[in-house]
């Protein structure tokens, strides 16, 4: 079977949503670590983040850039990337068998969504974790102060919070090379108790739930149905 898409700007439907062209950032490989991190390349910032990368990343003009994961962060712990960098511990990444530093970590990321100007899209453990993870970082980035979790942020150098809306709960769970793999009722259910914590934090929240990660996936197209009717 054969397909043609034929695209033509001067015909227009409708508005759609800018997010679409949004963008992923993993602790994968060298996307990060090389990638946007290299204290030592000649162009890096005061924050080691490299300014090349920077320039080029603000003439795409990517509204949204979903962090810590892709698949990594199912076993990650958000904990671990905050404080100052020489306290921060080294953990095996389990998701693509290496070694994470936690150099770059929550603060190290929306200072870079700052820098090329993007929204960021952050994502929860359900792999690994759960409800209590979520409310515990949600507080962190979003929290003006007063609680054991706005506070250690403040701490940590940050004062006024993010205000991040859009969260993933979780990373394609449907997957066997998942940490904490679901089948669709499970997942469902944990997510949806997921957001209605999060969402007693602060309704307009925007939450995003894990469709099928491909259509090749014995669970599709029921992981769809199955999901949506728990959440």
């Amino acid at each position: 079977m054969k397909a043609s898409v034929i695209a033509n700007k001067d015909y227009t439907v409708a508005r759609i949503d800018d997010r679409v062209y949004g963008a992923f950032l993993e602790h994968l490989g060298r996307a990060v670590y090389e990638g946007i991190y290299e204290p030592d390349h000649p162009t890096a910032d005061a924050n080691g983040m490299r300014g090349d990368v920077i320039d080029l990343v603000k003439k795409l003009n990517v509204p949204v850039v979903r962090y810590p994961g892709g698949n990594f962060v199912s076993a990650y712990n958000w904990e671990d990337g905050i404080g100052p960098r020489d306290q921060r511990p080294t953990r095996l990444d389990l998701a693509w068998h290496t070694s994470e530093s936690n150099a770059v970590g929550i603060h190290e990321f929306a200072d870079w969504c700052a820098s090329v100007g993007t929204e960021m899209m952050l994502a929860v453990n359900l792999g690994s974790r759960g409800v209590d993870e979520a409310r515990n970082f949600l507080e962190y980035v979003n929290h003006p102060g007063g609680s054991y979790w706005s506070d250690l942020r403040i701490k940590n150098g940050r004062k006024e919070p993010w205000n991040v809306k859009m969260w993933c709960l979780g990373n394609e769970m449907d997957g066997p090379w998942q940490v904490g793999q679901k089948d669709a009722a499970e997942y469902g259910k944990l997510a949806v108790n997921t957001a209605r914590a999060m969402r007693m934090f602060d309704q307009s929240l925007e939450l995003v739930v894990c469709g099928s990660s491909h259509s090749d996936m014995p669970s599709y197209p029921d992981w769809e149905r199955i999901v949506l009717e728990h959440t």
